[in-house]
């Protein structure tokens, strides 16, 4: 029933909606929705109807399918959706929003209007499509446009004074005085001393001889051919006018302008023309004759404003229905609807649309026109455009010109320079046209070109060419027709790219472009020179082998260069052919520097640099000067690096030195630096430049290739992030004996000491730690003689859920030791200093539901009355 309701309310809202808005478009009644027109409807109405059914809950696919079970047409309907779709795109495209209307959002998180974009860009957002279209429809609805009256101009002599005007009167010269009038609803302004003088329904110029008369009987030097008194007549504040602009106007009625006001200002308060209204027979009425026409296309096309009067009280402007409109469709500069004239032409109406475009087929046009009742095509051609008469309705078509060429040739590949050529009516050959793109490149395969053709029926033809024959005379020439295209190949274009590649120990291993002549030393140079830790013999070049019945995969040689990559016979000798790959191997027994951590009670604490491959523990103990007063030896532990551990790799640390060199060079961190230490920073700069570009090329290889990358959903390790921490773990702790070490230096307790292990030998320890399944887990004070039962008492005892034969203790040094039970009797580990007692808990056992003993009685019971019919039987 709820359902029922919210339905039959989105409906009713529908309709209420439809009903305002085709109220707006032509006054519609709401028993005339299957005969609105989308095209009619504004962006602004198309917003109002999205935001209402949003505000319904009714997002655009079900505000579509609504409005088309109530009657509207499916070309309307699909001219609807399109509209919505169109509009949101354009406002969605400004900025994420909230809420969501079929998929796309109205408003944004912080309340803000995305239809704001569309009205702040298009000044016209407001109007429809059809209103858009008429010509001189916008002038009067641009909102960056103001047709308000300037008042701060010079008073012009020929404006006409009436009731209310401010008067402002100068007298200057011989005698000085100022008079400040204002004119009576009697047209007349009073003079001290000398009466009243008439100036109602007088221009500036008339008012001001008639002032002048009468103050010359106060000032006769205003008079006489030689005045030394004189008179100026300012407007101060000007009277307002009632205007009735009746018509088809946007908004009629009776407006208050200004005394300044023109024909103009009255049309853009009244919000101009409608679309029903006449642009080029606006009517002036005054005092209930004809006082002007105007033509607003005059004023649009030529700026002519001798008909645009200053208007007068009382005043009518009347704006007549159009008589005929035709629509210009094509390549004009100006498309859209123009009101025509009986007596223009076509001729006429291209003045209004600008003129053709440069893409325009000018030599004829398509009319279509209604005539009889109906539709009808007529041709016009550009002979009868001075005489042709756009009547109303008229649709004139304009075509384009064809993108298709009567003189062209085409060069294309490895010429000079490629590009169309024109085709002269003397004719074009082949060897004419090559020396038209200036000659061929170095490295074009002229063995071979082809010429395309353009047949009569516009099919493709490739004709094979000599070009190298033909530029030297050796094979006929070919001529050229119109559209063809000469192609001529690079020699590269049908051969595989030639590189070779160098790996191992080179600053920039990789691939590069493969040269004539190459040798090992020139491509060592082009990856940036050897490494410190490269050896310069037992170089080896992995080749390809030209002849598979050999079965032999690559071609490997052998071959040493010079240290310093000065040129060897060897080298000179062995040159690199196109695919070649180059292996720099190590040099034997080469290894960076190692380094281990001593921390804790020894002498010198702090890092050591293995010396040798068979350093050992007590070996770096006896370099750091042996043991403080306060270590405790049997509590020390070995920290080791796993198989998993991530450290830096080589050329990890290379660019760490680098980046170290270049802090401590940066001139600008640092003090000045001299011409040898400046060289040398910008060469480190560009080093590591190069070497952050080669891991953006790296890290994009790397995702592109994680995109195809899918993970096993049966890896256990991988789900279980435990599991994984555990198993991959970087870090081990080792559990060692330095006491028996000290003493028995070589030992196999004494273990080889390996890159980035970290000793640890604590202060002397004095307590002991008990954790897990103990009613008080704490640390207490070590004390000799006494075993784990005790210390476990000192917790509390165990709890209730403690698995206490499985009670294990952990050793400062990492060690541990488990419970052992031997005929029922516990035999608990022997604790030390700095040793943590660790009680498990009993593992969780589910107890079996009623329904679980349920169904074990049942099966019981099923199995009895089987054994007893076993039996029977």
């Amino acid at each position: 029933m709820k359902k029922n309701n919210n339905t039959l309310w989105k409906c009713l809202s529908f309709l209420l909606l439809v009903f305002c808005l085709a109220w707006n478009v032509e006054a519609q009644s709401l028993s005339d929705i299957p005969t609105i027109k989308v095209d009619n409807l504004s962006d602004a109405q198309i917003e109002q109807l999205i935001k209402r059914a949003e505000a319904n809950g009714m997002t655009s696919s079900q505000l579509v399918a609504l409005a088309r079970e109530r009657g509207m047409p499916a070309s309307e309907a699909m001219k609807l959706s399109q509209r919505i779709s169109e509009l949101q795109n354009s406002a969605g495209a400004s900025g994420n929003s909230g809420t969501v209307m079929g998929g796309r959002s109205l408003v944004d998180p912080q309340g803000v209007d995305m239809f704001d974009s569309l009205r702040k860009s298009d000044p016209y957002y407001d109007l429809t499509p059809t209103q858009k279209k008429i010509f001189g429809y916008k002038l009067f609805h641009n909102r960056s446009l103001d047709f308000s009256p300037s008042l701060n101009l010079p008073t012009p002599l020929s404006y006409v004074i009436g009731a209310g005007d401010q008067l402002l009167i100068d007298i200057y010269g011989a005698s000085q005085q100022s008079y400040d009038l204002t004119v009576t609803p009697e047209g007349r302004v009073l003079f001290p001393n000398i009466g009243p003088v008439q100036v109602g329904g007088s221009s500036i110029e008339a008012a001001s001889a008639r002032i002048k008369t009468s103050l010359s009987r106060i000032y006769s030097g205003l008079q006489g051919s030689n005045p030394n008194t004189f008179l100026q007549i300012r407007l101060g504040n000007i009277r307002s006018i009632k205007v009735s602009m009746v018509g088809e106007l946007t908004k009629p009625g009776t407006y208050t302008l200004p005394s300044f006001a023109t024909v103009f200002n009255a049309l853009y308060a009244a919000g101009g023309p409608n679309e029903n209204g006449a642009f080029r027979n606006v009517q002036v009425y005054r005092n209930s004759r004809l006082a002007a026409t105007v033509d607003i296309y005059e004023f649009l096309s030529k700026g002519d404003q001798s008909a645009n009067i200053v208007l007068q009280d009382n005043d009518v402007v009347i704006v007549p229905p159009v008589q005929a409109r035709v629509e210009v469709i094509g390549p004009v500069r100006r498309e859209g609807l123009f009101e025509v004239k009986p007596d223009e032409s076509l001729s006429d109406l291209y003045v209004y649309t600008g003129g053709f475009q440069s893409t325009a087929y000018q030599d004829r046009i398509t009319v279509r026109r209604i005539e009889n009742n109906q539709r009808k095509v007529l041709d016009v051609s550009r002979d009868e455009f001075g005489s042709f008469s756009p009547k109303d309705g008229d649709e004139i078509l304009i075509g384009e010109a064809l993108e298709r060429f009567t003189n062209r040739v085409q060069i294309a590949g490895s010429v000079n320079r490629p590009g169309e050529f024109a085709l002269t009516e003397s004719g074009l050959t082949v060897k004419e046209l090559v020396s038209k793109a200036e000659g061929v490149r170095p490295e074009a395969f002229t063995t071979r070109a082809t010429l395309y053709r353009t047949s009569d029926d516009l099919t493709l033809a490739a004709v094979p060419l000599d070009l190298k024959g033909i530029m030297d005379g050796s094979q006929a020439d070919v001529e050229l027709k119109n559209e063809d295209l000469l192609f001529v190949p690079s020699r590269y274009d049908i051969q595989e790219e030639y590189y070779v590649k160098v790996s191992g120990e080179v600053n920039f291993p990789g691939t590069y472009p493969y040269a004539s002549e190459m040798t090992v030393g020139d491509l060592v140079l082009r990856a940036g020179g050897l490494l410190e830790s490269a050896s310069n013999s037992s170089i080896e070049i992995a080749r390809r082998v030209r002849d598979a019945s050999t079965g032999k995969i690559a071609e490997i040689l052998t071959l040493s260069i010079d240290a310093n990559l000065k040129l060897s016979p060897e080298e000179t000798n062995t040159r690199l052919s196109p695919f070649d790959h180059i292996f720099i191997r190590r040099k034997p027994g080469f290894e960076q520097e190692q380094l281990i951590t001593l921390r804790g009670e020894v002498k010198f604490p702090g890092d050591y640099a293995i010396a040798s491959a068979n350093e050992r523990i007590s070996d770096v103990i006896n370099r750091a000067g042996g043991f403080s007063d306060f270590a405790y030896p049997k509590g020390a532990s070995l920290i080791r690096r796993t198989i998993y551990f991530k450290g830096q790799t080589e050329e990890e640390i290379r660019e760490e030195r680098l980046k170290e060199m270049r802090d401590n060079l940066d001139p600008e961190k640092n003090r000045n630096t001299n011409e040898a230490e400046q060289i040398l920073y910008e060469r480190i700069v560009e080093k590591l430049e190069q070497i952050e570009a080669q891991k953006e090329l790296e890290e994009n290889e790397r995702m592109r290739s994680q995109i195809f990358e899918v993970s096993n959903p049966l890896d256990s390790m991988s789900m279980d992030s435990t599991l994984h921490a555990k198993r991959y773990k970087e870090e081990d702790l080792v559990g060692i004996d330095l006491e028996y070490i000290m003493n028995n230096p070589g030992s196999d307790a004494d273990l080889i000491l390996f890159e980035g292990d970290v000793l640890q030998i604590p202060k002397q320890l004095q307590t002991v730690r008990m954790v897990g399944e103990v009613l008080l887990p704490t640390t207490t004070r070590f004390e000799k003689g006494q075993n784990l039962k005790d210390y476990i008492s000192k917790a509390g005892g165990f709890t209730e859920d403690a698995r206490r034969s499985k009670a294990f203790v952990i050793y400062a040094n990492g060690d541990a030791a488990q419970t052992k039970n031997f005929l029922g009797l516990k035999n608990y580990p022997k604790l030390e200093p700095g040793a943590e007692i660790v009680v498990p808990r009993k593992p969780q056992r589910e107890r079996m539901s009623a329904a679980g003993w349920i169904g074990i009685a049942s099966s019981l019971a099923t199995l009895g009355i089987l054994l007893e019919r076993l039996i029977t039987n």
